[in-house]
C-alpha cells in the first residue's frame, strides 16, 4: 500500500514523469521529488510571485487614478444666520433671523489624476523588475539549496547502507565460524575458550549492524524530510554499485570556475543594482513633480424628499453641476536636509556591499580550490584503500586456511577480521568524500542543476 501511495505522490509531485511504479528512486528521481515538493522551496517560490505582484503595485503609481463617491446629507436642524432686519423690510436696530441651506443634499462626484512628471514613479518602476529579477534569482539559490543537501543525504544513505551490506557479510562470516568451533569443542577438538571470543565478536557485529541500521534509518527520514515526502512513506534506494564509482573517479573533470555562474555572487551583485535604485530614489526627490488632475460633481438640493422626482412630477429640488481641470507643479525647496541624508546612507550600503562582493569572490575562489584540493586527495585515498582492502582480503582468507589447519590462533584470525571490516568500511568512506567533493567541485562550476537532467 505504501509503494502505491508513494508512486502517486511522485505521479502528482512530478508531473508524471514515470509511467510505472518505482520501488527504488534514484538521486535523479529524488532530485525532481524534492525540487516539486520540498516547502521552504515552495515558499521562496511563493515569494517570487510577490515580487510580481509588487511591481504591478508599482506600476500602478505611473496609470491614471479614477475614484468616485457619492453623498446625501440631511440637515436636521438647518444652519441659522442672523442678518439686520432692515434686510427683509423690518425695523432698523432688529435682527432677523435666516435658514440657511435647504434640508436635504445629494452630491455625485468624480476625480482622476494623472501623474505627468515624477521621476520616484521612473525610477521606482525599473527598481520594481530588478526586484522581481531578484526573488527570481532566490528561488534558483533555493533549488540549488536543495538539490545539494539532498545529493549530500543521499550519498550519506548509500554508504551507510554500504556498512550494513560489509556487517551482514561479516555477521554471517562469524556464524558460520561459531557453529564449526561449537561443533569442534563438543567433539574436543576446539577450546570452549575460543568459542566464547566468537560469540562476543558476533554479538559485536550484531550490536554494530543495529547502530548502522538506526544510522541508516535517521538518514533515510532526514533525506525524506529534505524532499518533502512523508515520513511514513516507504523509501528504497537502489544499490550503490561503488566499482562504478571508483571507476568514474579517475575521469573527473574540474572545468573552470566562473563567478557569473555562482548565484550567490549573481544576488550580490543584484543587491548592488536594486540600491542603486535606492539612491536615484532618494535623488529623486530634489525633482519637482507635475500632475494634471480633473473633477466633476452633480448635486441636487430641496427643502423636501423629492429629490428623484421629475419636474413635471411636483419635485421642488434643483439640480446643478461642476468641473474643473487642475495642473499640479510641486517644487521641494528645503526639508532640512533630510533627501541629502538620505542619499548619503544609501551611499554607505552601497560601499558596504561592495566589500560584500568582495568578501564572496575570496570565498567562491576559496571553496573552489579546495574542492580541487579534496577531490585530488580523495582519489589518492580511494587508490590506497582499494589496496588495503584486497590485501586485508588475502590476509583474511590466508590466516583463516592456516587456522583451519591448526597453524593460527585465534587471535590472528579476528585481528585479521577486524582489519578487513576496518578496511571495506575506509574504502566507502572515502568513496563518500570523494563524491562529496566531486559535488562541490559541481556547486563551484554553477551545474548543480545538471544533477537533474
Amino acid at each position: 500500500m505504501k509503494r502505491i501511495m508513494l508512486t502517486l505522490i511522485l505521479l502528482m509531485g512530478i508531473g508524471g514523469y514515470t509511467s510505472y511504479a518505482q520501488s527504488e528512486l534514484t538521486l535523479q528521481e529524488c532530485l525532481k521529488y524534492a525540487l516539486a515538493n520540498n516547502q521552504q522551496l515552495a515558499r521562496t517560490r511563493m515569494e517570487e510571485d510577490m515580487g510580481r505582484y509588487k511591481t504591478s503595485e508599482v506600476r500602478a503609481r505611473a496609470l491614471p487614478q479614477v475614484s468616485a463617491q457619492g453623498q446625501y446629507t440631511n440637515n436636521i436642524k438647518q444652519q441659522v444666520l442672523a442678518v439686520p432686519g432692515e434686510f427683509l423690510g423690518g425695523e432698523p436696530g432688529t435682527t432677523a433671523l435666516l435658514k440657511a441651506g435647504t434640508k436635504h443634499n445629494v452630491a455625485v462626484s468624480g476625480a482622476l489624476t494623472q501623474t505627468i512628471f515624477d521621476q520616484s514613479v521612473f525610477t521606482g518602476l525599473k527598481a520594481a523588475k530588478a526586484g522581481e529579477e531578484y526573488y527570481a534569482m532566490q528561488t534558483y539559490q533555493s533549488e540549488e539549496t536543495v538539490i545539494y543537501n539532498v545529493t549530500q543525504l543521499y550519498y550519506n544513505a548509500l554508504v551507510s547502507r554500504e556498512k550494513i551490506t560489509v556487517l551482514d557479510a561479516n555477521i554471517a562470516q562469524m556464524t558460520k565460524l561459531v557453529e564449526t568451533t561449537a561443533s569442534q569443542v563438543e567433539n574436543g577438538l576446539a577450546k570452549k575458550i575460543d568459542l566464547d571470543r566468537m560469540r562476543v565478536n558476533l554479538t559485536n557485529y550484531k550490536t554494530q549492524r543495529t547502530q548502522a541500521q538506526n544510522q541508516f534509518q535517521i538518514q533515510s527520514n532526514q533525506l525524506k524530510q529534505q524532499m518533502g515526502m512523508p515520513v511514513a512513506t516507504s523509501l528504497e534506494l537502489p544499490k550503490a554499485s561503488f566499482k562504478e564509482i571508483e571507476s568514474k573517479a579517475t575521469e573527473v573533470d574540474f572545468g573552470g570556475m566562473s563567478l557569473d555562474n555562482r548565484i550567490e555572487y549573481r544576488l550580490l551583485k543584484k543587491q548592488e543594482e536594486l540600491q542603486q535604485y535606492q539612491k536615484k530614489a532618494y535623488q529623486a526627490e530634489y525633482y519637482p513633480s507635475l500632475s494634471l488632475g480633473g473633477n466633476y460633481s452633480y448635486n441636487g438640493i430641496s427643502n423636501k424628499f423629492d429629490l428623484l422626482k421629475s419636474k413635471s412630477g411636483g419635485s421642488t429640488a434643483s439640480w446643478y453641476d461642476m468641473a474643473s481641470v487642475n495642473l499640479t507643479l510641486k517644487i521641494p525647496i528645503f526639508d532640512g536636509w533630510a533627501r541629502r541624508s538620505r542619499v548619503r546612507q544609501s551611499e554607505v550600503t552601497l560601499r558596504q556591499l561592495s566589500k560584500d562582493v568582495e568578501a564572496t569572490t575570496l570565498q567562491l575562489n576559496t571553496q573552489y580550490e579546495n574542492a580541487k584540493l579534496q577531490v585530488q586527495n580523495n582519489l589518492n585515498t580511494i587508490k590506497a584503500q582499494r589496496e588495503n582492502v584486497d590485501l586485508a582480503n588475502e590476509v583474511y582468507s590466508s590466516t583463516q586456511n592456516n587456522y583451519n589447519l591448526g597453524l593460527a590462533n585465534l587471535t590472528d584470525l579476528l585481528d585479521a577480521e577486524t582489519s578487513l571490516v576496518s578496511a571495506q568500511n575506509n574504502y566507502n568512506e572515502a568513496l563518500l568524500q570523494y563524491k562529496l567533493a566531486e559535488l562541490d567541485i559541481i556547486k563551484s562550476n554553477g551545474n548543480l542543476k545538471s544533477l537533474v537532467k
